[in-house]
Parts: C-alpha cells; sequence; structure tokens
C-alpha cells in the first residue's frame, strides 16, 4: 500500500522494532545509539558492468530542445536477493543523463505517474524561480509540468532530484535523480576527455540498505539521516568499469541523502580535480582526496596505464566531528565504491591543459549590507520552513554575501537555488584551490563561518520563492530551509500560495 503524501518521513521517524532491530545489525549500531564505523575494503565481489545513465532523447519545437521526463514506479532487482520497490524517471529507478548547451532554450515535460504528488528540481541551475521545481511546483499524480528556460551559464555537471516539502529524503532515496550536463564552446575548445560514456563516465554515488528480500529499508534517521550499508553506483551494486583510455573523466554526484564521501583510489594515486558544483576551476588541481557532501559535484581526470586495477574508495573523511559524532555520521566509514580495470592496450589522451577557464572575482559590497544565516538544530535564523513566508527579499542585478554559521554540534551543508557562489572565506581563511571555483552546495563543520558571494541576474519574481537549505534532506525536510524572492528595486515582495507552477 503507497503511503499518502504527508506519512512518509513520519513512518520513517517512528519505524518499528522490527526495522530499527535490521538497522542496527545492517549498520553495526548498538541499542543506545552507538554505531560502530563500517569498512568494505577488500570485502566487495566486483562484478557487475557499471550502468551508464542514457543520455535523454530531445526534439526540437518552436526553437526550444525539448525533453520529455516521466517519473514512475517500478521494482528494480538490485541485489541477488530480491526486487526492490523503486522509483525513477523515464525507467523504474534513476533517470537518463540530460544535456544542452550554453545558450539553448530548454523545455521539459515532466508527467508525474507516481500515486503520490512530487516535483523535479534542477540542482545548480540559473532558471526563472516557477521552473526552479521546489516545493511550490508540486506536480500531482497524472499531471504534467512544462518548465521552460535558457541556458546562460558555464558548462558543468548539474543533477536533478525531486523537491516535495517534508518528503524529499523519501524520494531521493526510492531512486529519483539523474544528471543534467551543461556545454559551452569554451570547455569544448580544452583537450578534455568528452566521450560519454567511453573516457567522460557520470558516477552517481548513493547508499542504500536492503531487507534480505531484496527491499529498501527505510532505516532509523539518528541525527543526520538515513545512512545505508550498501553503496551503489549509478544503481549498480559491485560495479566494474572498464578504462580504454590513458585518461578517464568521472563526473562524480553524491546523490545520498545524508553521507558524505572523501574520494580517493585504492593506491593513494593522485589524480586532478577540473571542476566542482558550477564548473571549470581556473586550472587543474592535484590532489588525492575530494569530499562531497549531500548534493555536491566534482569532475576529476584519473591516469591509467594498461592492465592495471584499482578501486574508488571512500576514506574516512574529517567532518569536524569527533568520536561517537563522527561514527554516527558515518564519517569513519572505509567503502570500495568501484573497481576499474584498464584494457591492457589503452587509447592515447591528451595531456591535461594547464588553463582551465576564467572566474572572475565578484566584488563584496559593504560589509553592513552581508545578510547572516544561523544553522541550528533544524532551523535556520530561528524558524522552520513556512511555505506562506519569504524569509529574505534580493534585489534584482545586486552581489550579496551571505555569512553562514554552523552553531550547531552536527554537520550541515548549504545550498542555494538559482546562482552559483564563489567562497569569499572559511573562518577568515582564503578557501583551498578545490573551493576557489564555483559552487552551489558547501559543507559547514560544527562551528565554523563561511562566507559565500554571489550574484542575482536576469529573474524576478515577487511572488514564487527560491529555497536556502541544508542539503543533508533529512534535516531539509524536518524544516532546515528558508525561502527568498528576487524583486525588482522598489517591488515588494508577495506571500506566496502553496503552489505556484502550472501543472496540468
Amino acid at each position: 500500500m503507497t503511503p499518502r503524501r504527508g506519512e512518509l518521513t513520519r513512518r520513517g521517524f517512528l519505524a518499528g522494532a522490527t526495522g530499527a532491530a535490521a538497522v542496527l545489525a545492517l549498520a553495526g549500531c548498538g541499542p543506545f545509539g552507538f554505531r560502530a564505523p563500517v569498512n568494505t575494503v577488500g570485502r566487495v565481489d566486483f562484478r557487475n558492468p557499471l550502468h551508464i545513465p542514457p543520455l535523454a532523447e530531445s526534439v526540437q519545437d518552436g526553437g526550444a530542445r525539448v525533453f520529455d521526463l516521466v517519473a514512475q514506479a517500478g521494482r528494480s532487482a538490485i541485489v541477488p536477493s530480491g526486487t526492490a520497490e523503486t522509483w525513477g524517471i523515464n525507467g523504474p529507478l534513476l533517470g537518463p543523463t540530460l544535456r544542452a548547451h550554453r545558450g539553448e532554450q530548454v523545455r521539459i515535460r515532466f508527467r508525474n505517474d507516481l500515486p503520490v504528488p512530487t516535483t523535479l528540481h534542477w540542482h545548480g541551475m540559473h532558471l526563472p524561480a516557477v521552473a526552479d521545481g521546489g516545493p511550490h511546483q508540486m506536480v500531482a499524480p497524472g499531471e504534467t509540468w512544462e518548465p521552460g528556460w535558457k541556458v546562460a551559464q558555464p558548462a558543468a555537471s548539474l543533477w536533478y532530484h525531486p523537491h516535495p516539502h517534508g518528503e524529499t529524503e523519501i524520494h531521493v532515496y526510492r531512486g529519483m535523480a539523474g544528471l543534467f550536463i551543461l556545454d559551452d564552446d569554451d570547455e569544448a575548445a580544452l583537450p578534455l576527455p568528452r566521450t560519454y560514456g567511453v573516457d567522460d563516465i557520470p558516477l552517481i554515488v548513493q547508499d542504500k540498505t536492503f531487507d534480505a528480500s531484496g527491499g529498501l529499508i527505510e532505516t532509523g534517521r539518528g541525527n543526520i539521516g538515513m545512512l545505508g550499508d550498501t553503496i551503489l553506483v549509478n544503481g549498480t551494486l559491485a560495479p566494474v568499469l572498464d578504462l580504454t583510455a590513458e585518461r578517464t573523466r568521472l563526473r562524480i554526484l553524491n546523490g545520498s541523502t545524508a553521507r558524505s564521501y572523501a574520494f580517493g583510489f585504492s593506491d593513494d594515486r593522485g589524480f586532478h580535480l577540473i571542476a566542482t558544483d558550477g564548473g571549470l576551476l581556473r586550472e587543474p588541481v592535484p590532489v588525492r582526496r575530494v569530499t562531497l557532501t549531500p548534493g555536491e559535484r566534482a569532475e576529476i581526470v584519473l591516469a591509467a596505464t594498461g592492465g592495471e586495477s584499482i578501486t574508488l574508495r571512500s576514506f574516512p573523511q574529517d567532518l569536524g566531528l569527533s568520536g561517537g559524532a563522527a561514527d554516527m555520521a558515518g564519517a569513519n566509514d572505509e567503502l570500495d565504491l568501484l573497481l576499474l580495470r584498464a584494457a591492457a592496450t589503452l587509447t592515447p589522451s591528451a595531456q591535461l591543459p594547464a588553463h582551465l577557464a576564467e572566474i572572475a572575482p565578484l566584488t563584496p559590497p559593504h560589509e553592513l549590507d552581508w545578510r547572516k544565516f544561523d544553522l541550528r538544530g533544524v532551523q535556520i535564523n530561528g524558524k522552520t520552513m513556512d511555505m506562506a513566508r519569504i524569509d529574505t527579499v534580493v534585489e534584482l542585478d545586486t552581489t550579496e554575501v551571505w555569512e553562514v554559521r554552523n552553531s550547531d554540534g552536527q554537520p550541515h551543508n548549504f545550498h542555494v537555488h538559482d546562482v552559483q557562489f564563489q567562497i569569499l572565506d572559511l573562518d577568515d581563511a582564503a578557501p583551498p584551490p578545490e573551493l576557489s571555483g564555483w559552487k552551489d552546495t558547501v559543507y559547514l563543520p560544527p562551528g565554523r563561518r563561511v562566507r559565500l558571494i554571489m550574484r542575482f541576474t536576469d529573474y524576478a519574481d515577487p511572488a514564487v520563492p527560491y529555497m536556502y537549505h541544508c542539503h543533508l534532506l533529512w534535516h531539509e525536510d524536518l524544516g532546515m530551509m528558508g525561502q527568498f524572492v528576487v524583486v525588482e528595486p522598489g517591488q515588494a515582495p508577495v506571500a506566496p500560495g502553496p503552489e505556484t507552477g502550472h501543472a496540468h
């Protein structure tokens, strides 16, 4: 029986004794909130070819690239013990990769064939608020929503996922997510790996928990949300990727609802980070680890030699937590994710360019005009989300600094809709090179502060809000979210109605 709208989150939060016992057994939790670190190094029987999400088909209509997407329920054979009830886009699990070019007009025809209302949010996209796919653009079962906008931002690896207020975690957990890749002429001119599915590989990394019959378990949340004991990449269990080129570009999305990952390789080799949430960095950054919290993306380039095998692994990460808090957040877990097997002979690849992109620094306004956001519990500035309340009003064509502080003892991150931001500083220190590009989601350890600078352009609507929120989706569902509108100078905001989309 499908739960009625509004019951999904409550059911998970009030999980019964049977479900709780399963969680304790699978995740290593003790009866009083203790959770032992999980280590799967050398224990994953990598045997399944990595599924590559297909590129979404599109048609031209009135000068726009049009994608047809359908949210649907189905069954997926993910683990050997049976099948799971899952949700997906144009299939039973996950969705196709959308791709568009800067300057193109795009339109989405999104039909909801699920038994409950949902949305599709274009995470990282600069677009009108009415097309954002947030909680005000709900699409009822059987209805179709047709947002459209012009792609007006640099090449980047974005993604899409549901965003219904109070139920985002479970909709994403059940499988609704996909990549949205943007291209532009500047990126196309660089000698980077770019053949999709060959040397340019999407990796959607998620954690799940399964019961003895292969069904998805909605576990207890603890303080941060569900942590699964089984890692999937592109929906594939124990995945294997065969490398055919000397250099391979991996577009990594942390599509989990609560878990963070510190990505690296089993032999501790170095690799190059070339892009973050909003696009290319100024230059390739040599690294051995890339930490991504939920919703963040990174593009890395891996160099391989013929005949070798290495494992993509998530290492223990420093989330600013200690002791039991780190264990409960999964920060001390060490997880094998994906086996990469290089062919005996590899196709030659060009050397990485020394320069990737121009990133002009934004100029901060006067410090008196900076906004402050305090994250504590499941509140922002002492308030939980209210669909009828506008929390912040921004004028069009202005640059703002948002000072965000995690005053809580728990991990949080911070995502802003519509804009990509630059990080001015982290507790007064300049950001490291890997955080020097465009971002839309940033991690805040407990007790830390980050200052973000962003510019609001192109779209004003006094009645339709965008969101800012913690992207640990359990926190978001419990109310750690606020609303802002962008208005013309002198224009007053209008209290939003519950839904401001155009589903029909």
